[in-house]
């Protein structure tokens, strides 16, 4: 090769190495991003907790400009939830719907005979657990779990505990409840946990086991009072509620005597089955993320939740032991559909 040509192949070399440089996308644009609007299905209706839990994610994601597609809500709450997660099974690898739900997700199809199972969905994160309580009237007599727990014992199926719906959270939580107690309740199922605060409220039942966000109403009238927190630990301190009491006053039901170390309940969002795995990373980073601005925070302490970002390996050992614990219970009731 002469001199010319081997300084012309050098410089074709040259040029066409930079030309690749310039048109190939570095690793970071390489990655998956949608490509047409994104629906937000929701598995609730309109106003319970899983629509404010998506809208708020929604409302994040357009103030810091987290995707540059439109997000739409919409509400497919039918049969618990169940009608969106069916609704999922319809668009399987499809990227564009991210459902929103709960343990739902995978208790649903424990309990009735439904069109989906937990293999019709991708887990992609939970961001957050909602905590639940015992609560008793406010003019109660009783002034702890243990002594309120006695009393249910010494009187077996008189007292009431009203809760949101059969089957679900509050009536597994109250077998939980009978069964490390040696206590048996008359169950009284509402439509929705504000049903069951008005019903405490007005003396109707005698104790619920709703979340903080569902009786505070009431608490700060004075019409309930919580006895105890099914946490690990005090919820966070912080200004009082009702009297001299704040949320973080409220002591552990492990520390007022019953032996329930923790029920909670996860805020999840989900893909349809068979979706690219880049496009879960993309929505796992992007909601670890959203559950870092002070917006998400803010809503997590404003409606009492516990704030706790879980993907992966961690989201699904949760899962795991989540799925396991209900079922027993699920078992022991006899609500395991054949």
């Amino acid at each position: 090769m002469t001199r010319y040509a081997s300084f012309a192949c050098s410089v074709a070399t040259a040029t066409l190495a930079a030309t690749i440089a310039v048109t190939l996308p570095t690793a970071a644009e390489a990655a998956w991003q949608p490509n047409k609007p994104i629906e937000f299905v929701v598995t609730s209706g309109p106003g319970g907790g899983t629509d404010n839990f998506a809208r708020v994610v929604q409302a994040i994601i357009a103030k810091h400009k987290l995707t540059d597609q439109p997000i739409i809500v919409t509400n497919k709450g039918g049969g618990s939830g169940a009608e969106g997660y069916i609704y999922a099974k319809t668009v399987p690898g499809d990227p564009s719907k991210v459902i929103f739900g709960t343990n739902n997700a995978y208790l649903l199809p424990y309990v009735a005979k439904l069109a989906f199972t937990p293999a019709d969905l991708t887990p992609v994160a939970a961001l957050a657990l909602d905590e639940f309580l015992l609560w008793v009237n406010g003019e109660s007599e009783f002034k702890t779990a243990k002594d309120y727990l006695a009393a249910v014992k010494a009187k077996p199926e008189t007292f009431k505990m009203g809760g949101s719906q059969s089957k679900d959270t509050d009536q597994t939580l109250t077998s939980l409840l009978e069964a490390t107690a040696g206590v048996k309740f008359i169950y009284v199922p509402f439509q929705g946990g504000g049903a069951a605060a008005t019903q405490l409220a007005g003396k109707h039942i005698d104790s619920n086991t709703n979340n903080p966000n569902e009786n505070i109403g009431q608490w700060k009238a004075g019409q309930v009072k919580p006895l105890c927190v099914f946490s690990a630990t005090r919820l966070p301190a912080g200004p009082k509620v009702s009297g001299d009491m704040g949320w973080g006053d409220i002591p552990t039901c492990k520390d007022a005597g019953v032996a329930i170390d923790r029920f909670q309940m996860p805020r999840t969002v989900w893909l349809p089955a068979k979706v690219p795995a880049d496009a879960v990373a993309f929505y796992t980073d992007m909601l670890k993320k959203v559950s870092e601005t002070p917006e998400w925070k803010e809503y997590v302490e404003r409606t009492v939740q516990t704030g706790k970002f879980m993907a992966g390996a961690e989201l699904k050992a949760f899962i795991a032991d989540d799925d396991a614990k209900n079922k027993q219970v699920f078992e022991r009731e006899g609500w395991l559909v054949k």
